[in-house]
Parts: structure tokens; sequence; C-alpha cells
């Protein structure tokens, strides 16, 4: 912990050889996202599907057990990124959080308490109670507006809306018992240091019923995703906007090919368009989570055209990573090599591993 608050105490800045192979210092910040699995507290809410989560439910969900999985997850936020970068995310997105509290809970962790991390928190109507947040460090970003998107999709049909602002097509805008209820997208505004960044944190709706029977709901959170990126790209063509999460698809499907329109290669992506370097990883049969015995990444950090131009004179992507360190990961029995998730015998981190970029500067 000594040596975790020196280098947190330094001003980050690193040397590397990016351009000509000219060594240059740059200002370095990990942006990453993290499906914490199933962060629920031991209190019974009567509003939500989390009876599962109590020390009567099926998981026997106890105050120790509660405390070990917070111990655990912080233990990984503050090595995500290292060690190219000493300190923790800057910015870490977050699902499968229960309500603020848990979050509140987080926070105060030994292991990151020390990066004094704010809070971006909306609740979600997911019937299960899971939300998205926004963790940040007050040192190195200062959010100037933030708010919840719905995603509203119907069975049997889907309809998008983006409450407040400009109509989004044909949309069917009333209380339906068909309606499916998921996470909201959460969208933060801010400055990184002295420059403004847009994120949005994402968990697209489940495969629940199969993965092509399911395929238009997270279709539509694309749609949904490209419709945010485009009002704040209407606002300023030169906006740097971030969009991460769990996203339920892969890099190759419909929702991130089609919809959002995500292209794998920096030279392919257009102006206003958007890039994901977890495409590549995924072609080299890379993954943020196992399902039988076949990987995917689900855990996605994508970006506009904008922080990939070939110029760190103000914040740009570097390189982007899965933080799947080896105890991270199951060392026996039937899921040998997968996350090493919750059970009832063995408290875990994680059915996924986190992913991260890294946004650097040029020093003057």
């Amino acid at each position: 912990m000594q040596i975790i608050k020196f280098h947190f105490c330094l001003i980050v800045f690193f040397t590397i050889s990016i351009i000509n192979g000219q060594s240059k210092k740059y200002n370095i910040h990990t942006v990453a996202f993290y499906n914490f699995e199933n962060l629920f507290d031991t209190i019974n809410d009567p509003s939500t599907n989390d009876d599962e989560w109590t020390p009567a439910g099926a998981q026997h969900w106890t105050k120790e057990k509660y405390e070990q999985k917070l111990k655990n997850l912080s233990r990984v936020i503050s090595e995500i990124g290292t060690p190219e970068n000493l300190n923790a995310p800057t910015l870490l997105g977050c699902s499968e959080i229960e309500n603020r509290g848990v979050l509140e809970d987080l926070i105060k962790q030994e292991k990151i308490i020390d990066f004094d991390y704010g809070i971006i928190h909306f609740d979600s109507p997911d019937q299960r109670g899971i939300d998205v947040a926004l963790l940040y460090q007050k040192k190195h970003f200062r959010p100037t507006s933030f708010s919840n998107i719905p995603l509203i999709i119907y069975k049997n049909k889907t309809a998008v809306q983006e409450n407040g602002n400009e109509d989004l097509g044909d949309v069917e805008i009333k209380v339906d018992k068909n309606r499916v209820f998921t996470r909201d997208q959460l969208l933060v505004t801010g400055f990184l240091d002295n420059e403004e960044i847009h994120v949005i944190v994402n968990h697209w709706p489940s495969r629940s019923g199969g993965e092509k029977a399911s395929s238009p709901y997270r279709e539509a959170a694309g749609k949904l995703n490209r419709k945010i990126i485009d009002s704040l790209q209407q606002i300023n063509p030169l906006a740097k906007i971030i969009t991460m999460g769990d996203l339920n698809d892969g890099p190759f499907n419909k929702s991130l090919k089609m919809a959002l329109g995500a292209k794998s290669k920096k030279i392919e992506v257009p102006e206003f368009g958007v890039y994901n370097p977890f495409e590549e990883m995924a072609e080299k049969g890379m993954g943020t989570l196992a399902f039988r015995d076949s990987w995917d990444i689900f855990d996605q950090i994508i970006m506009t055209q904008t922080l990939i131009q070939p110029d760190f004179s103000s914040f740009k992507f570097w390189k982007a990573g899965i933080f799947n360190r080896p105890y991270l990961i199951q060392t026996s029995g039937k899921y040998k090599g997968y996350p090493l998730r919750n059970s009832l015998n063995e408290v875990g981190f994680s059915d996924h591993f986190p992913v991260y970029i890294y946004l650097i500067r040029e020093k003057l």
C-alpha cells in the first residue's frame, strides 16, 4: 500500500518512443470498464428481484461475503493498466451494481481510497435492480453534466426513445406490459485535466431467449448510442467521445458493426465515425468472458475519430488491453481457465475481465 501511495502522489507521466522513434514524455490516463458481476449488498429491496443476494437467499450472501467481494474488486481496480500507468484508472465505467451504496462502500476500500473516486450513478429500471455508473478520480476529472438516457424496447418490436431531445424516428412512447426493462445509458461530460471529454457507460440487453431472438434489442441499444454520439457531434464536430460497457455482443455483431458503425482499423474510420480496438483482439481469439469453452469480447471501449488522430498535443488513444492477471482466472475444475467468478464456496471477482485504454498527451 505504501508503494501505491508513493506513485499516486507523483505527477503521472512516462516516456515512450511513439513518433519517428523519438523519445518523448507524455501524460497518461487509464480509462477502464469492469462488469462487477452482481455487486449486491445484503439488504432486501422489495422493489427489485434481489432476494437471491441476501443472507437467506440462494447465494447465502452474508456481510462477510459482501466485504470480501469489495476487497477483491478494489484490488483489481488498483492494478488495472499497470505497469504502463502506476495510477489506477482515472475513469472507470462499471456495471452490475445494485445501488449507489455499494459504490460508496467500494471506494472506501483500503487499496483505492487514496485515489479519491467520485461517483456518478442513476437507478435504472432493470428488474433485478442492477445499474451502470462511472467512477472518476476527482484530482483529474471534473464532471460538468450527466444524464441517464433510457433504452425503451418491447417484446416483438423495438422502439428507442431519448427523453427531452429531438425526434428519433418512429418512436412509440407508452407504458406497455410488453416492455423489456433494461439499463439506461449513462452520459457524462467533463474535463479530463483541462480537456473536455464525453463518456457513455452501457450495459446492453442480455441474450436471454437466445442470441438471435434478442439481437434486435442490442441493435436498438447500438442505434441509441449512435444517436447520442451524433447529437454531441452536432454541437461540437471535434467532440472527443468514448463509449464503453458490457455490450452482450462481440465486435462482429450487428449492434456494433451496423447500428453503431464501429470500425476495426483506424484508417477505415470516417469523420464522425468510431473505432473499436477490441475487434482486432477478438480476431486473435482473445476474450473477456467464456461460455461453453468459447471466448468472446463483450466488454469494449470504443471512441470517436477525434481520439485516434496522430497528434498528441491533446489527449489521444494510445493502446488498449484486457486485464486478465492470473489471480483472476479459475485454476481447476470444469471452468478452469475461465474468469474466477463468485460461487457458493468462494467469493470470486467477476465472470468478466476488465478492459482498458490509455489516453496520452505530450508534455510541453
